[in-house]
């Protein structure tokens, strides 16, 4: 039995969860994932079929070959994708969100109807390259730079943990384009081949999301055209702040569905293990284990409705993104850590999926603004 409770969400939305999860349990079914996960190898199958049902579609408007959905639509579905298994509900806001959203949102008139369409089908994939060696959660320190030349750039620099750089055939590089002024001015966003001369992609081995790994990317002397300029030259830092509300939403949102993922696995196996001549989900202590897991995948799952009801009215949600990201992050961890104490000797062994679950929920408290500078962003709006 499901603990998640889909009152509130229309017969489209529930009819999207379902096909979702009918979906990947066909084209990804769970003894292939602890494979892939194994191997490090991406969805592509699952990815492609996502596409093809027009699941990508939903976070584009139709201007743009997309299907115009709303903030709460995609709530609905990266949480189920999170909730039947965060690695290919990570491959596709990577490229959807993360990196996509800044072509749909700033991009020419020409580079949306060029790549556009092509992620909505999945014929393109795209990665966010923003991460340094020595600037992780201070982008504007960064130091790759590009040069203009005629009507090229020349790129160089080093970017590290990379999501899906290694299956992307482009990549949304920030770069410094300009070393005059305040360190928020003269960067800029550019559209680069993943497979140009001078880039280099090295895979980098990480504790969890595997499937959707890191990846450290190097640029030497890159020539991208002027043409692949994405917003205007010099002035990306006000863009990146626009599209942090529907990255922390997805990051909350996959948070929040994997939470409940958890929470059922802990909970069916406590009802099977005997202990003492009985299921240890017959003891009390276990018994408040498992609620205090479901109240945290319930009390994450509030806070991205609450996020996308703001955003599909209007609102920036600034502050309400800042928390749910803190909020589902933080207890997708907590259920995980809980979730193996239940499961024991058995949650500490590679042979059950606990650890995997553990072991991919921990990124979410560091990825997407760690959870400190989410909290330096609500002390300021606190006037601290």
């Amino acid at each position: 039995m499901t603990l998640v409770n889909t009152t509130g969400l229309t017969e489209e939305q529930r009819m999207m969860r379902e096909g979702v999860l009918d979906l990947l349990e066909r084209h990804l079914p769970w003894d292939k994932v602890r494979q892939m996960d194994e191997a490090r190898e991406f969805p592509h199958e699952a990815y492609q079929a996502l596409a093809d049902a027009g699941y990508i579609g939903i976070f584009y408007p139709e201007e743009l070959g997309g299907a115009g959905g709303s903030y709460t639509d995609i709530a609905v579905l990266l949480e189920t994708m999170g909730y039947y298994y965060t690695g290919i509900a990570q491959a596709i806001t990577t490229s959807a969100i993360y990196a996509g959203m800044h072509v749909a949102k700033f991009g020419s008139p020409e580079i949306k109807r060029s790549i556009v369409p092509k992620i909505v089908d999945g014929s393109v994939k795209l990665a966010l390259a923003m991460s340094e060696p020595g600037t992780g959660s201070d982008v504007a320190g960064l130091k790759t730079n590009a040069r203009r030349e005629g009507d090229e750039f020349v790129l160089n620099g080093n970017k590290v943990w990379i999501t899906c750089a290694h299956v992307a055939d482009y990549l949304v590089v920030i770069t410094r384009t300009d070393n005059e002024g305040s360190r928020h001015q003269g960067i800029s966003t550019l559209l680069v081949d993943a497979r140009a001369p001078g880039v280099t992609i090295r895979p980098l081995q990480m504790l969890g999301r595997r499937t959707t790994h890191a990846n450290e990317v190097f640029f030497e002397d890159v020539r991208v055209p002027v043409a692949n300029l994405i917003g205007e030259e010099g002035q990306a830092w006000k863009n990146i702040m626009k599209c942090l509300a529907l990255e922390r939403l997805g990051l909350a949102a996959i948070s929040a569905g994997h939470c409940f993922k958890i929470t059922e696995y802990a909970r069916d196996y406590a009802k099977q293990r005997i202990q003492f001549g009985k299921p240890i989900s017959d003891f009390q202590v276990i018994q408040h284990k498992l609620v205090d897991m479901q109240i945290m995948a319930e009390t994450a799952r509030q806070s991205i409705y609450r996020v996308a009801q703001l955003l599909d009215a209007g609102h920036p949600a600034i502050q309400e993104t800042s928390i749910a990201k803190i909020v589902c992050t933080d207890n997708n961890f907590k259920c995980a850590d809980m979730g193996l104490q239940v499961l024991g000797g058995a949650g500490y062994s590679m042979e059950y999926d606990m650890q995997m679950f553990f072991r991919d929920s921990r990124v979410g408290p560091i990825g997407g603004g760690s959870n400190e500078i989410q909290r330096n962003v609500l002390a300021k709006m606190m006037d601290l």
